[in-house]
């Protein structure tokens, strides 16, 4: 009896690039993720990003990388930095996530009751994430060397005779 074939819901083909050269073809259907290439066999469900698509095609999405990334933040914002870094090593969207300077200036911030007006220019500057992990003593030293330069440039340019 001959098998009915199942309705594709995505089929992509080609060749990679050189020096491999190797074809491809990606088959999806409502069941099934097949991925063939110019090796002899097939390789069913046996990646990752296959069975991610698999998932997919089945219903089963993953809602909480749909989630606004305002969502993810507030979310990030009740972690420990353990489990902040743990987040970043599940896939490339939190990864960003937790290295991005709304994550950082969200947690200097919480971890601050007021945030002076130089320690925001100085995160302007260096980046939020080097704020949070400098010491006061460090940031009131980095602070007040900026202060000399800005002074010192400002008479460069208006000298007094």
């Amino acid at each position: 009896m001959a098998k009915v074939q199942e309705e594709s819901l995505l089929e992509i083909g080609g060749q990679g690039p050189a020096p491999i050269k190797d074809y491809y073809h990606l088959l999806i259907t409502s069941t099934q993720v097949i991925w063939r290439n110019a090796r002899p066999g097939e390789l069913k469900e046996s990646h990752s990003i296959l069975n991610y698509s698999l998932d997919l095609c089945q219903g089963q999405a993953d809602y909480l990388l749909r989630l606004p990334e305002s969502i993810h933040l507030k979310i990030m914002s009740h972690l420990d930095l353990e489990d902040v870094a743990r987040l970043a090593g599940t896939c490339c969207r939190f990864k960003q996530l937790c290295s991005s300077e709304e994550f950082w200036e969200q947690t200097v911030r919480m971890h601050w009751d007021t945030v002076p007006a130089e320690v925001e220019e100085l995160a302007e500057e260096l980046g939020w994430r080097n704020v949070f992990f400098t010491n006061k003593l460090q940031l009131q030293k980095q602070i007040s060397r900026r202060k000399q330069r800005n002074q010192s440039g400002a008479a460069r340019e208006y000298p007094t005779d």
